[in-house]
């Protein structure tokens, strides 16, 4: 509404369109595209393990990205957990050093918001 071009997508999803840009020669074209928005929201970051490909080309993302538009990221995992989504721990630190640069880091807590808000309509329809 203010103009702003909004990017959302699933961590995986992002990595499978990198992949196959990749297989395809469209790459550069495609990491330029995700360059140009005002803010990029990357979510479900951490829930799955991502092969070292995969990862790299997130990375390479993520550094088109940096210090010129900003890069929003939903993860349940904190970031010590992520050595599990990225197995080789140098890129690891490299991917959370980009990410943290001069951010602005929410914890929300460690309770699922969609349980959350199921417990608490349950408990509301048990008091009607």
């Amino acid at each position: 509404m203010k103009g702003y071009r909004v990017r959302y997508t699933l961590a995986t999803k992002l990595v499978n369109e990198l992949v196959e840009a990749a297989d395809e020669r469209l790459l550069t074209k495609t990491i330029a595209r995700y360059g140009r928005v005002d803010l990029l929201c990357i979510d479900e970051l951490g829930y799955m393990e991502l092969d070292r490909r995969g990862a790299e080309l997130l990375f390479q993302v993520l550094t088109e990205r940096e210090e010129k538009n900003s890069v929003a990221i939903a993860s349940n995992e904190s970031f010590g957990g992520w050595t599990k989504t990225f197995s080789d721990p140098r890129l690891c630190t490299a991917i959370v050093d980009r990410l943290t640069f001069d951010a602005a880091i929410i914890e929300t807590g460690t309770a699922p918001y969609r349980l959350a808000q199921t417990k608490a309509r349950a408990e509301q329809a048990a008091t009607v």
